[in-house]
């Protein structure tokens, strides 16, 4: 069972952060899988790098086309992309270092961050970008 379904209440009917989401999500439910079926280190470790190397660049995209539209949330919505990769960052380095396990608590706290980011930051910004064409 996945630990995140997409649903349509998480679309920014935004095409390319949609499917940006939806691979979020797949690597959210992969490190999930791997935590649940207890993978070694370097599977779950491998699953994390790939998570947080997607996250950068699924920031960026946003970033971008924020900026290239004059957002005008931009800044607190880059304080949160900043602040949530500082975290997965330090995440991956405790894991990496031996001092951290995945656990259902911090399973929990992906879900939850990136379904609450999604519904609350990034579908503020959709109408915006809608409205300047973007699709």
């Amino acid at each position: 069972m996945a630990l995140i379904d997409w649903s349509n209440d998480l679309g920014t009917k935004i095409n390319s952060i949609d499917a940006q989401h939806k691979k979020l999500i797949s690597l959210i439910n992969n490190l999930h899988e791997a935590m649940k079926i207890g993978a070694g280190k370097a599977v779950t470790g491998q699953v994390i790098d790939e998570l947080l190397d997607y996250t950068v660049t699924h920031f960026s995209n946003e970033e971008k086309l924020m900026t290239a539209h004059g957002y005008p949330g931009y800044a607190g919505h880059k304080k949160e992309h900043d602040e949530f990769t500082q975290k997965v960052k330090k995440l991956d380095e405790d894991y990496k270092a031996g001092k951290l396990a995945i656990t259902i608590e911090i399973m929990r706290f992906l879900k939850d961050w990136l379904t609450t980011h999604i519904k609350g930051t990034d579908q503020k910004y959709s109408p915006f970008l809608l409205g300047k064409g973007v699709s």
